[in-house]
């Protein structure tokens, strides 16, 4: 009797635990594995029908906005009580952080976005992490934690690395918030969509809503880190101008930092190992904005709501490997790492130069 009564316990808990876990209901027939990440739905349709015409623009904004607010984190200067991390006081504080020249133009996106964090009730650090890939071509999956307080203090300021610093300066800063080199190239692969503003304000009466720092600034491929690569030859606007060098491109700005640690033996071999291998690109990119996301916070309290990040739409099928740009040859490339040799596809793009307006519509 006794081993039939156990015999029934452990079919009953093996029943339990084979039992599909009850999920949450959430808007319009969706559900989450957690209902703290149902609200998640709605900040999205939000900004998809309400954002940047769409959802479809802005991507560049939210990548920059993300990793200046995170970035401004010490170690050192958080044992000392001044606090920083992706905890989104750029929001909270912005009169205060966005006046700093290295956040210039972070206002804009700034205003654009809080009212949505606000009507949504959600986090100023958990809202500027939701928004950030989510319309562009090949982008990878991010993963997305929230449960962020709202409670935060302005950063300190002089930690956000700029386009004038050194490679010394860059890493030094990049591995006091606990990134090495290889991890400091993997962050600047949100530069494959990125677009300048501030620096060259000529530019941008060409360009529209900035001059981009690839050729593809509307994918999520590998074309920024052969471009930047290739051997300067012109500014796109009324350059120099600090932060920015000659760019091999009409139509594309090329910032200083991005040139020098495309060529200092420290980062080189992880700049050019993307130029032929575009999924371990994105493999990179996950990993490292996981570890962005959470620098001054405590993983272990947030909620998993990585679910309720769209699918990315369908990589185009020919950007596994970097393609040379119409007129450019192999003997133009600058690499600095022998054991990388980055050959990039010798298929010349049939792009028109300068790059359309159209790549970066208005508003």
């Amino acid at each position: 009797m006794l081993s039939k009564y156990f015999v029934s316990l452990f079919t009953l808990v093996v029943a339990v635990m084979a039992a599909p876990a009850k999920r949450a209901s959430c808007s319009n027939g969706r559900t989450a594995s957690n209902p703290k990440c149902c609200v998640w739905y709605d900040v999205l349709d939000d900004i998809q029908q309400n954002l940047f015409e769409g959802g479809q623009c802005g991507s560049h904004e939210s990548l920059r906005l993300t990793f200046h607010d995170a970035i401004a984190f010490s170690p050192n200067l958080t044992r000392h009580g001044q606090f920083g991390g992706g905890d989104g006081s750029i929001m909270a504080f912005a009169q205060i952080e966005t006046a700093t020249v290295a956040n210039t133009g972070v206002d804009e996106i700034v205003e654009l976005q809080r009212p949505f964090a606000l009507k949504h009730n959600v986090s100023f650090g958990d809202f500027s992490l939701a928004r950030r890939l989510e319309q562009l071509r090949g982008r990878p999956r991010l993963q997305f934690l929230a449960g962020r307080s709202n409670i935060s203090q302005p950063a300190p300021d002089g930690l956000i690395p700029e386009p004038k610093d050194s490679v010394d300066s860059i890493l030094l800063r990049m591995g006091d918030a606990g990134f090495n080199a290889a991890e400091t190239v993997d962050l600047l692969i949100s530069h494959t969509v990125a677009g300048q503003e501030h620096i060259d304000t000529v530019s941008i009466r060409v360009y529209r809503r900035g001059t981009p720092l690839d050729s593809t600034p509307s994918t999520f491929d590998a074309q920024f880190f052969v471009e930047t690569l290739l051997n300067g030859t012109a500014f796109p606007g009324t350059g120099p101008h600090l932060g920015e060098v000659e760019s091999p491109l009409a139509g594309e700005l090329r910032l200083q930092s991005d040139f020098v640690l495309a060529r200092d033996p420290r980062t080189a071999c992880e700049w050019q190992s993307f130029v032929t291998n575009r999924d371990l690109m994105a493999l990179k990119f996950q990993i490292v904005m996981a570890k962005l996301a959470v620098l001054g916070q405590n993983p272990f309290t947030l909620t998993d709501c990585s679910e309720v990040i769209p699918n990315p739409p369908p990589a185009p099928a020919n950007i596994r490997v970097a393609q040379l740009p119409a007129g450019k040859t192999l003997q133009d490339i600058q690499g600095s790492c022998p054991s990388c040799p980055s050959r990039p596809s010798a298929r010349l793009l049939a792009r028109p130069r300068p790059l359309p307006a159209s790549l970066f519509p208005r508003n």
